[in-house]
C-alpha cells in the first residue's frame, strides 16, 4: 500500500481503549515471550476515575491504520506531578507498539511530538507506561524470556527504529534475575550474621489486620528512600490506598518484610506473585474460564515465579553497615518465605544503572542482571 494510506486516529473511552489494548495481539503474534495483558484490569488501570495515579496526568492515545489494519499504537501525556517537581518542560510518551515499519513509527512519535509541542514542552521521553512509577522503558535486551509482573516487552526491531528519529538514551533500568532456591554467597551469609547480632533491630512480616495501615508506612519507606533517585514521584495517601486494595488479592504476610530499628520502620521490601506466569496462557481473556484458571493457579496450584518491586532504606541509613544489612535482612525474609511455598526464581526490578549502592546489595544475594529497559529522550524544536 502507498503511504498515504497510512493514517492515525485518536482514540478515547471503553471501546477505543479496548481496541488500544488489543492492538498487541497483533503486534507480537508468534512471539513466544509476549503476555497479552487482562483487558479489564488495563480498563480499570487506565481509568483516571479509579486510578489515582493518573489524576495529574493529561493524556492522548492514538492508533495507526494502514488501510483497514491497525499497525500501530501511542500515548503521549503530561505528568503535572512530575513537571511541578523538576520544571522541566517534559512530556512523555508511553505504550509504544508497531509493525517493523519505518513509517509508522515516525508517524507515531510525530503525532505524540506534535501534541506535546503544542502544550508547551520543549522535550520528550519515554516510554512511560504512564508514569515512572508504571511500566517503563523500552526492553533493549533480553527479549528471550517472557516480561514478569508490571514490565514490558518489545520487539527487538524497536530499538533501531526509535533511534533512527533522533531519540537517545538517557537512562537504563536494570532487572536481575534471582534463584530464589539457591543458598546465599559467603558474603551475604556473613552480612546476615551480623545483622542478627546488631540490637535493636527487627525483620517482620506484614500485619494483615493493619493492612492498609502498613502499606502506607511502606509507602512512606519508598518515598524516603527513593527522594533522591532519578525522576521520582513520591506516593501520595490516595496512590497508597489504591496500591493496597490492588495489591491485596496478591499477598499474604510474608509477600512483604518490614525491617524496624529500635521500634522504627525503616527498610522495606515486597516480592509478588508473577501474574504473568498465571495468565500467559489466557490471551487477555477472563471469560468464560479464564476467572477459574487464574484463581487456581494462584490459589492453589501455586507459581513459580515472583517479582521484588520495591525495596528501600530510609536516606539516613543508606551507606551504613546497618542499612546494608537490613537491606539484605528483608530479601532474606522475603525469599525465605517464597522458597518454603514453591518458588523458583524471582526478578529483582528495577534499578537504574548507576545506582550502585542498590546493585551492590543484590550482585551481594547472587542476582545477575537479565533485562535491560531504556529511557529514550528528544528535544522537541
Amino acid at each position: 500500500m502507498a503511504p498515504s494510506d497510512l493514517r492515525l486516529e485518536s482514540v478515547s473511552g471503553k471501546a477505543g481503549l479496548t481496541s488500544f489494548i488489543g492492538l498487541t495481539r497483533r503486534i507480537y503474534a508468534g512471539d513466544p515471550s509476549w503476555v497479552q495483558p487482562l483487558t479489564l484490569e488495563r480498563l480499570d488501570h487506565l481509568n483516571q476515575k479509579k486510578n489515582p495515579f493518573l489524576r495529574a496526568i493529561d493524556v492522548r492515545y492514538w492508533i495507526a491504520w494502514r488501510g483497514s489494519e491497525p499497525v500501530g499504537r501511542i500515548s503521549a501525556q503530561i505528568n503535572r506531578r512530575h513537571l511541578e517537581r523538576y520544571r522541566d518542560a517534559t512530556g512523555h510518551f508511553g505504550f509504544l507498539d508497531a509493525i517493523d515499519d519505518p513509517a509508522v513509527f515516525a508517524a507515531l512519535l510525530g503525532a505524540a511530538e506534535d501534541w506535546l509541542r503544542r502544550q508547551g514542552m520543549r522535550r520528550l521521553a519515554g516510554p512511560f507506561n504512564l508514569s515512572i512509577n508504571d511500566e517503563c522503558g523500552l526492553l533493549v535486551e533480553g527479549f528471550d524470556t517472557p516480561p514478569n509482573l508490571m514490565m514490558g516487552h518489545a520487539r527487538p526491531y524497536y530499538r533501531e527504529r526509535v533511534e533512527a528519529l533522533g531519540y537517545t538514551k538517557l537512562k537504563d533500568l536494570l532487572a536481575y534475575d534471582f534463584d530464589v532456591a539457591a543458598p546465599w554467597p559467603p558474603a551475604a551469609r556473613r552480612l546476615l550474621d551480623r545483622l542478627r547480632r546488631m540490637p535493636g533491630v527487627r525483620i517482620r512480616p506484614l500485619d494483615m489486620r493493619r493492612y492498609e495501615e502498613e502499606i502506607a508506612t511502606v509507602c512512606r519507606i519508598f518515598n524516603d528512600a527513593w527522594a533522591d533517585n532519578w525522576w521520582f514521584i513520591p506516593f501520595g495517601e490516595d496512590e497508597a490506598l489504591y496500591l493496597a486494595k490492588s495489591l491485596k488479592p496478591l499477598v499474604n504476610p510474608g509477600s512483604f518484610a518490614i525491617g524496624e530499628l529500635d521500634g522504627e520502620p525503616v527498610a522495606m521490601t515486597a516480592a509478588l506473585p508473577n501474574l504473568n506466569e498465571a495468565i500467559r496462557d489466557l490471551d487477555g481473556r477472563l471469560l468464560p474460564f479464564g476467572w477459574a484458571r487464574l484463581l487456581w493457579r494462584l490459589k492453589v496450584k501455586g507459581l513459580k515465579t515472583g517479582r521484588m518491586p520495591l525495596m528501600g532504606v530510609v536516606r539516613r541509613l543508606q551507606g551504613t553497615p546497618k542499612g546494608a544489612a537490613l537491606a539484605l535482612g528483608i530479601i532474606d525474609a522475603v525469599k525465605s518465605h517464597h522458597a518454603a511455598r514453591g518458588y523458583e526464581r524471582a526478578e529483582l526490578s528495577w534499578i537504574l544503572e548507576d545506582n550502585e549502592a542498590v546493585k551492590a546489595v543484590i550482585h551481594a544475594v547472587g542476582a545477575v542482571p537479565y533485562k535491560r529497559y531504556r529511557i529514550y529522550g528528544k528535544a522537541l524544536a
